[in-house]
């Protein structure tokens, strides 16, 4: 049986590849449970430092498995029961992302589209090649990607958003970066490249500062600016008290490298 997802470790990162390319890596109940117990797995192992996600073949991933939904129909509920399971499923794993103590950076060569296009949008940091695609384009089909919103809306303009959501369109590369759903556009075939070496150079930090800086980040982002400032100022106050703020802060003013304590 091939495994859906494959793992590679290399020094302090970890490549996640999802290995369903005939199913252009739609995300499956199996995938996802394949990919929820990795990160679970990964944010507490303390030899990893950041993780690269990526698909192997022509799509990073196409959003969820409609034909395994919709062979769901046939029940007396028309589904009803077996819908609630992919749709809980998707939502934990995209919050298991986005809360992860480790950066995690989507590699996209390919298509991204709906809960694929989610995923990316839940990675902290995100490359893709020149000629990949991005869409949220379940209104084509009469599904409205009300769950990718969720996490599309918080990396583009309202504006950005909705015309995505309401056109259903497939977007490039450079618009996309353009909009603020990935960081980096880069030539064909580079996209893992180009990740890991964003790994590798975040990898090289403190971890305990990065853990830190992340949680604070998605926390503050969604409170009001008074209460983010009150939140933040408490935040760098004990970060102060870190000993790798110390460390980093000596070495800076010693003019050497910093040996971090982690």
């Amino acid at each position: 049986m091939t495994n859906i997802l494959l793992q590679e470790k290399q020094g302090d990162l970890v490549i996640l590849t999802m290995n369903r390319p005939q199913a252009r890596n739609s995300l499956s109940l199996a995938l996802m449970a394949a990919l929820q117990e990795a990160f679970d797995h990964l944010a507490k192992d303390n030899s990893v430092k950041a993780i690269v996600l990526t698909g192997e073949g022509p799509a990073f991933s196409a959003g969820h498995d409609l034909k395994e939904m919709s062979a769901a129909r046939a029940g007396d509920d028309r589904g009803k029961a077996f819908f609630i399971e992919p749709m809980s499923a998707c939502a934990i794993l995209m919050q298991t992302v986005v809360k992860c103590p480790k950066p995690v950076i989507a590699a996209v060569d390919g298509i991204a589209t709906a809960a694929g296009c989610q995923l990316v949008a839940s990675c902290d940091l995100a490359v893709a090649t020149a000629s990949s695609r991005f869409a949220t384009p379940g209104v084509n089909i009469g599904l409205f990607c009300s769950t990718p919103m969720v996490a599309v809306s918080r990396n583009i303009p309202r504006k950005r958003v909705m015309e995505m959501l309401l056109m259903g369109e497939m977007i490039p590369a450079d618009t996309a970066a353009d909009w603020g759903l990935i960081n980096r556009v880069v030539a064909e075939g580079k996209a893992l490249e180009e990740a890991v070496a964003m790994a590798e150079m975040i990898a090289a930090k403190s971890p305990a500062t990065v853990k830190i800086g992340m949680e604070a980040f998605y926390n503050q982002v969604e409170m009001p600016l008074d209460h983010a400032y009150a939140y933040t100022a408490e935040v760098m106050v004990e970060n102060m008290l870190h000993r790798d703020a110390e460390e980093g802060i000596n070495a800076f003013i010693e003019k050497r490298k910093p040996q971090w304590q982690g």
